[in-house]
This record gives C-alpha cells, structure tokens and sequence, in this order.
C-alpha cells in the first residue's frame, strides 16, 4: 500500500503540516500508522477521507460537525460526493452570475452601460431575497402587483441579449437626458422635461409588457424611493433620484388633471 508522509501529504493537498497534526489531535483524520521514527503515515484511505474534510470546510462545515459527519454509522461517501456536487454546481451557476454582474457594474461605472436595481443585485441575490423583494411589492400595492411582477417578468424574459443591450443603452440615454435638466438647473416640474419624462413612462411600459397610467408611473416614483434605485440614480448625478422621482410625480399629476 502506497503511504504519504505528513510532510508529503500536505504538499500534495494543499495544507499545512500544522493542519493536520491538528486534525489528528482532534481525531478528524488520524494517520493509518505512525512508524518507529514516530513519523505519521497515510494510506488511500485517509486520502479520501481528507478530501471530505476539505470539501466540507470549503462549505463552512465546523470541524467538529465534519468528524461528527464522517464517523456517523452508514456514512457513504459516494451519496456524499453527489449531494456536494449538486450544491457545487448550484454555487457555481451562481458565482458565474455574479461575475457577469460584477463585470456590468464596472462597465456601468465606466459610463458603459445602465443597470436596473435587479440588475445590480443579479447573482448576488438569492431566489429567495428576489422572492422577498417580490413580496415586499405585494404587500406595498396588493395583490394585483403578483399579476404584473409576472407579466414583467415575461416580458423581459422574452428579449434576447442583445435586445436587452438596446434596452439598457436607450434607458441611459432617457436618464442622461433628465439629468442634464438638473444639471442646467431646469426644475423637475417644468414642461421642458415632458418629451423625455414620456420617453422615461414610454419605456417603463415597454418592460412591464403593460400601459404605464399616470397612476402607476406616480407609484413607480413611491418605489423609486427605495435605497437600491436611489443609490443607482445618485451614481448617475448627485440629487438625481429626488429630481426624477419629482419630475415623475408632477407629470403625472398634470396628465391626472
């Protein structure tokens, strides 16, 4: 039987000789045998079990949970390495999600391109904080809101990638639009701001799949107060996000009257 040295076997797993004489103090992975020269020895067994060990730490398992895991009675390490690897893979997918947030972050911070605020948390957010954030929505505006979260989520699920891309450059442009009006001192309530306030709720109804009333671009506006928009639109230009949201709101209080 082939047998590493402690020293051999930390060099080829990536870990210190510290780590495992640890290990074997706690009785996680103890040598086959330890030789006349006191020198610890380790078989192809131990080599599996060391594998399961590092896997578990790499899942944030406690080292004293993982000797609780390995010694259980019917412990089998092949439904073991299956479970880990359907939980690898559902990390994977998602690391590589967050990647491609991570890189429209930084192209949007180059001036490159606009995010929405689900844009921004893509990847990073689980399921299941998207479905709280759905909710939160719910209990906000009621429970037709569930209908057209689902019609939007449609509607943008039907686009390809590159019409998205168009999507998103025609957003920037609308919002540098608006912010050159607070940049040139224009006031949020002026008339001058109706063409690109209307291009704004003309591409709001677009993604929704659904007409934008001037009721619902109001409410978009209450939503629109959220940190997650108002740190977005705060990038675009300082005072940005109370001037859209107020621009918003006097527009549609002039098509309600």
């Amino acid at each position: 039987m082939k047998t590493y040295t402690v020293s051999q076997l930390a060099q080829l797993a990536g870990v210190s000789v510290r780590t495992l004489h640890h290990y074997d103090e706690i009785g996680l992975l103890k040598p086959a045998y330890t030789g006349e020269n006191r020198y610890r020895h380790y078989g192809e067994e131990e080599l599996m079990r060391l594998q399961q060990i590092l896997i578990h730490r790499e899942l944030d398992i406690p080292l004293d949970e993982i000797r609780a895991i390995l010694d259980a009675p019917g412990f089998d390490r092949i439904e073991t390495l299956a479970r880990q690897r359907a939980r690898l893979e559902e990390q994977s997918r998602r690391y590589a999600q967050m990647v491609k947030t991570i890189d429209r972050t930084i192209a949007k911070l180059k001036g490159g391109c606009a995010m929405t605020a689900a844009d921004l948390y893509s990847g990073v957010v689980s399921p299941e904080k998207q479905a709280e954030y759905d909710a939160w929505l719910v209990e906000k505006y009621g429970p037709e809101m569930e209908d057209q979260l689902a019609v939007s989520r449609e509607a943008m699920s039907d686009q390809s990638a590159s019409g998205m891309a168009a999507r998103m450059t025609e957003l920037k442009e609308i919002e540098e639009a608006l912010a050159e009006g607070l940049r040139h001192g224009v006031p949020p309530q002026a008339a001058a701001l109706e063409p690109a306030i209307a291009h704004h709720r003309d591409w709001i109804a677009a993604s929704w799949g659904r007409d934008c009333t001037p009721q619902a671009y109001a409410g978009l506006a209450d939503i629109y107060e959220h940190p997650d928009f108002k740190a977005r639109f705060e990038a675009i230009e300082p005072g940005f996000a109370d001037y859209l949201t107020t621009a918003m709101r006097s527009w549609a209080s002039r098509q309600a009257g």
